[in-house]
């Protein structure tokens, strides 16, 4: 909504409204029921962002040892404006102490399909150009030791086909593993796995403490029913909560108190604005479309729920915090694929009990499953490295 309709629903054609927190200057949003100007809105979205990353002042981190996170950037909204929103901290840590309390790791990874985003890193760099910045193919998954390849047992596809650089072995091995999925929402679910993974890793290689995820409240809603879908369920005390996740890194969401139709407001109200840095959004399909994902369901969802019902959406995410892990991730048995605990005699399509077996009908070699992962990572596999390997 624009700010000229956002002012005829505040005033009601009753005359302008003066913002509810300064008290002087006119209200030009209403944020959860609260009017506000452009100024105390701004400050609002810092404010938030800012108590998430109380532990990161600079007295907390030493000139000798200083302190280095991941920031994933996806030229989505929600990771663009943490990105300015850090930079400013980091900027204000600067005036105040002529240092800062950590640094930044900016990583784009090309995803398969993604739309090209140009010169919009270099862009980005000269905007912000305080920070380190990194751009990889997600195909360089492969690149690393215990790939999904390992995991689904297909020595052939780990050596490369004469005539191809390392690159193009790289990809031929990323396009024959999504090739190879039954759905699209399988798909989906593994493409966002290599992503974590790669960004994981690019994180360890670099030294960083941690990841700073751009998840708004809306993205942590959408994940929680998402990955409960997908069997995941047990393994959301790790992906929703900050602390250190079971990849050896601190995992944090400094978003997660903000609906993702706020940034998308505050994108556009900030001076200069970041809209130029965003990506066209994604037109997820129709909820009847079979090229429908249980992702896109989700995102469909909490997108036209958030903008008349933002406590659903806040709800969610409030109560899905509380889960608490059943055993410690130190402990025990790991998924091959997206590495999140398993409990003991969890795994694969019998650990949940119901009426599933590892193999619907035994003479169909299709339905082979794969050993050492968990529920999610089973049904998202479930054939899969048959038909790796007879190229269907």
């Amino acid at each position: 909504m624009s700010e000229g309709n956002v002012r005829d629903a505040i005033a009601g054609g009753a005359g302008p409204v003066k913002c509810k927190r300064c008290q002087g200057s006119e209200a030009v949003l209403i944020v959860r029921t609260e009017q506000l100007c452009r100024d105390c809105f701004i400050k609002y979205i810092n404010t938030k962002v800012i108590k998430r990353m109380e532990n990161f002042r600079v007295r907390n981190s030493t000139m000798d040892n200083p302190r280095l996170f991941l920031l994933p950037i996806s030229f989505g909204v929600s990771s663009v404006a943490l990105l300015h929103l850090l930079d400013g901290q980091l900027q204000g840590q600067i005036n105040r102490m002529n240092r800062t309390g950590y640094g930044l790791l900016v990583a784009y990874v090309n995803m398969p399909s993604a739309a090209p985003i140009g010169d919009c890193l270099k862009e980005l760099q000269g905007r912000y150009p305080r920070h380190t910045y990194s751009a990889v193919d997600l195909a360089e998954n492969f690149d690393y030791p215990n790939g999904i390849l390992d995991i689904l047992g297909e020595p052939e596809l780990l050596s490369a086909p004469n005539g191809l650089g390392h690159q193009a072995v790289n990809q031929d091995k990323l396009d024959h593993l999504l090739a190879s999925l039954p759905s699209a929402t399988s798909r989906t679910d593994i493409l966002n796995i290599l992503r974590t993974r790669l960004l994981v890793e690019i994180a360890k290689e670099r030294g960083c403490e941690g990841i700073l995820w751009g998840d708004s409240t809306t993205r942590l809603a959408e994940k929680t029913l998402a990955e409960t879908a997908k069997g995941r369920g047990f393994a959301l005390p790790w992906q929703l909560s900050d602390g250190v996740s079971p990849h050896g890194l601190v995992f944090k969401y400094p978003l997660r108190d903000l609906l993702k139709k706020e940034l998308v407001t505050y994108a556009s109200l900030v001076d200069p604005p970041l809209t130029p840095f965003i990506a066209s959004g994604h037109v997820y399909p129709a909820s009847n479309s079979k090229s429908a994902t249980i992702d896109d369901l989700m995102t469909n969802y909490f997108e036209s729920v958030e903008g008349n019902f933002p406590s659903i959406v806040a709800n969610v995410v409030r109560t899905s915090s509380k889960l608490v892990a059943s055993q410690p991730f130190s402990s025990g048995e790991r998924c091959g694929i997206c590495e999140m605990p398993i409990a003991k005699g969890a795994g694969g399509l019998h650990g949940w009990g119901g009426n599933q077996e590892d193999e619907a009908n035994p003479s169909d070699s299709n339905l082979r499953t794969v050993k050492g992962l968990c529920y999610g990572c089973t049904r998202s596999t479930l054939g899969a490295a048959v038909l790796v390997r007879t190229g269907l």
